[in-house]
């Protein structure tokens, strides 16, 4: 079984070479860039991807499909730039796609740091991701943010930890909260939901407590408080864009 690994990117280079040399030994690595303006695109190639740019942006479900579609092996292993396999996860990848049996995929659990710790509650731990899978008739959701797999067939799962610097520092934090709830509140809309300044604010209070309190984040010490807040402010935001993004295209179809 031949193994094809994908990464979408967009100025990753802080992060990109440490993903690309953990996955050196797969069959194939192809790295679909949104127009980098670093150095990302230079050290996919150094690191021996395929690399292929399409400049615009349709969301992070449709642009993981357009990258599944340049993929050629029989299994592919779907990453994020600022993800990487240890070498215990390689061997039981390789163990697996030897003996997959029946599985169409298989979901990893996923150890993620926020601002430089490793957190094991706060509802990040264990964060199941489905990653590898069999090349056909399993695609992403169309979802502009938080997209999901769609298998066809059954799922299995790894015991080895995918490794993931969800959050390398509160400037990552800031950017990562504005862009998504950004993105959240797109795709609420286009549902046909609707929000208001009250449920912004319960929102936003209920996350804070489900992550630190109900998920443990108290167990996670600064960085469990420093998430919870953040969690919070994400689900305010989204939810406050949600309201503003409704009044504004009310106002525009009057």
């Amino acid at each position: 079984m031949t193994l094809s690994v994908t990464i979408i990117t967009r100025n990753e280079q802080a992060s990109l070479r440490r993903c690309l040399q953990s996955v050196a030994w797969a069959d194939e690595i192809v790295v679909l860039d949104s127009g980098s303006s670093d150095d990302t695109a230079r050290i996919a190639r150094e690191c021996g991807a395929k690399v292929h740019v399409a400049a615009d942006w349709p969301g992070f479900g449709p642009q993981k499909n357009r990258a599944l579609d340049l993929a050629t092996g029989d299994w592919v292993l779907s990453l994020d730039a600022d993800e990487w396999v240890t070498p215990e996860l390689r061997v039981e990848i390789e163990r697996t796609l030897a003996a997959p049996g029946n599985h169409a995929a298989f979901r990893l659990p996923r150890l993620s740091s926020y601002c430089g710790r490793f957190m094991r509650h706060s509802g990040w731990w264990p964060d199941y991701v489905t990653r590898l899978f069999r090349r056909g008739g399993t695609r992403f959701s169309v979802d502009l943010v938080h997209e999901r797999l769609i298998v066809d067939g059954t799922t299995g799962a790894l015991r080895e930890s995918l490794m993931h610097e969800a959050i390398a520092d509160l400037a990552d934090a800031l950017e990562k909260m504005n862009s998504y709830s950004t993105a959240g509140a797109a795709m609420q809309f286009e549902r046909g939901k609707t929000s208001s300044l009250t449920s912004a604010v319960l929102h936003g209070a209920w996350t804070f407590f489900r992550t630190y309190v109900l998920r443990g984040g108290f167990l996670d010490g600064r960085e469990g408080f420093m998430l919870a807040v953040s969690n919070a402010e994400g689900a305010y935001y989204r939810y406050l864009k949600l309201l503003l993004l409704a009044e504004k295209r009310g106002m525009g179809n009057e």
